[in-house]
């Protein structure tokens, strides 16, 4: 009869980190949705910005073309660690049916995509990346609640536009969803504002552009955001690890996930925060 001491290393395969790690935090987080996810194997993310670019002028005919330099500036990204610890029983980890492997990477996955949108969407705090609350120089629409119409996002589409930008997408509480949801095309009517993809019936849009839902948004406040101009970078060196020592008497495994990631705002004045006031 063979003798099994404690041990601790990969419980995944890099092939299975990805398909039961990354794709479901990417699947689950709405940051992930709404922002350009960068994978880099680099120790921190360099983002170029063009704070000015060159200009061009109507010359004459054989005349010199006058030479004008962009001005190049540059955001570092640098990388914050999100842990995930949870405790198996053998018996499952043993289980080497797919069901098994599936069931703690689903439940890690959740839990990391909820504290990754928790940060994107929040302001600074220790050993996180600053989120999109602590940028500075974002543009603001603010009303006086409560939420009667769209012409505040209208507004936040024309303040995005003014700088270059596109707004790709609004990201609200879900009491705020709910409050834009009740909205009606007019007295009397049953008929929401609020526009639907045909093609996917239970999305929702705002002038053309999708809204998304996550808890994470603090209250009476819509965040417009353009996807080429928000980033996350997320390094490759994702980690799913298990160990049998730390609960040795119970006959469990500890499985650990690590996922270092960090957030890029390459355009401040392209995002637009919208706030409702009481």
């Amino acid at each position: 009869m063979a003798m099994n001491t404690s041990s601790s290393g990969a419980v995944l395969t890099p092939a299975q980190v990805d398909e039961l790690l990354i794709r479901p935090v990417l699947a689950e987080s709405v940051a992930a949705q709404v922002a350009k996810v960068i994978h880099t194997n680099a120790s921190a993310l360099r983002l170029p910005v063009v704070a000015a670019d060159p200009t061009a002028a109507w010359t004459a005919e054989g005349a010199e073309i006058a030479v004008s330099d962009a001005t190049l500036e540059e955001v570092n990204v640098a990388f914050h660690a999100l842990k995930g610890l949870t405790v198996v029983s053998n018996e499952l980890i043993e289980d080497s049916s797919p069901e098994a492997s599936q069931l703690v990477g689903e439940g890690l996955a959740r839990d990391v995509a909820k504290r990754l949108d928790a940060a994107y969407f929040g302001v600074s705090a220790a050993n996180t990346p600053n989120g999109i609350g602590s940028v500075s120089g974002v543009q603001s629409v603010t009303f006086a609640g409560p939420w009667a119409n769209l012409d505040p996002f209208h507004e936040a589409l024309s303040l995005a536009e003014t700088v270059g930008a596109t707004v790709s997408a609004f990201v609200t509480s879900p009491a705020v969803a709910l409050a834009l949801a009740k909205i009606k095309t007019g007295t009397g009517s049953n008929t929401p504002l609020l526009g639907q993809d045909p093609t996917s019936p239970t999305k929702r849009t705002i002038a053309g552009v999708p809204l998304f839902v996550s808890s994470a948004v603090a209250a009476n406040i819509v965040w417009a955001i353009p996807f080429q101009r928000t980033v996350i970078g997320l390094r490759k060196d994702v980690d799913v690890a298990t160990d049998t020592s730390a609960f040795f008497t119970s006959d469990r495994t500890a499985v650990r996930a690590v996922l270092r990631a960090g957030f890029g705002f390459a355009h401040a004045a392209a995002i637009v925060k919208v706030t409702a006031t009481p």
